[in-house]
């Protein structure tokens, strides 16, 4: 369990057939892998299922392991429209879900996760996971890589909260702030 001084952070990166997430403990300047994972939804027939899944799963891990704050992964724009549609509705469940049990929630680009892991904002994910097993001194299952993309947005938002060019970040605390900006 986090103690007063350490906190935790959950990464998302949203999907509508695999959801990635990540838990992270920051102690001091020490990160902690806590818990990795995917949530499956090709099996789910329709998309408010699939939505629903991601709601209630995500509100579960809140709720057992108590995170502060969130950090998320934005959608980014693709050919297929639709997909960018769907997309952007498990962001926004997602979204929802962190905010309801009262967590702050920052997203990151997908380029701005990759260059805060590896310095290269055009990494492979294999890049990227290879990066988290040495800056986590800990295995990282790299068959899972909507979760290692996951934890690297956890790992993008330490990085990104502890440094002083940080300042000009928006930040949500409610739903209504986040939807004000949109």
């Amino acid at each position: 369990m986090a103690t007063q001084k350490s906190y935790r952070i959950l990464g998302v990166d949203p999907g509508t057939n695999v959801l990635g997430y990540a838990l992270v403990e920051v102690a001091g300047n020490k990160l902690k892998l806590v818990e990795m994972g995917v949530v499956s939804m090709q099996h789910l027939g329709s998309q408010q299922e699939k939505l629903r899944r991601i709601l209630e799963r995500l509100r579960k891990l809140i709720v057992e392991y108590r995170p502060r704050e969130m950090a998320i992964e934005a959608p980014f724009f693709g050919k297929n429209v639709q997909s960018m549609l769907k997309l952007g509705r498990a962001q926004g469940v997602a979204i929802a879900a962190a905010m309801t049990e009262g967590l702050e929630t920052t997203e990151y680009s997908p380029k701005e996760i990759k260059k805060a892991v590896t310095g290269n904002g055009n990494a492979t994910k294999e890049q990227v996971a290879a990066m988290l097993e040495r800056m986590l001194s800990e295995k990282v299952d790299q068959q899972m890589l909507d979760a290692t993309d996951a934890l690297a947005a956890a790992v993008c938002h330490y990085h990104r909260k502890n440094s002083p060019l940080s300042s000009g970040r928006k930040r949500y605390k409610d739903w209504k702030s986040y939807l004000k900006d949109r």
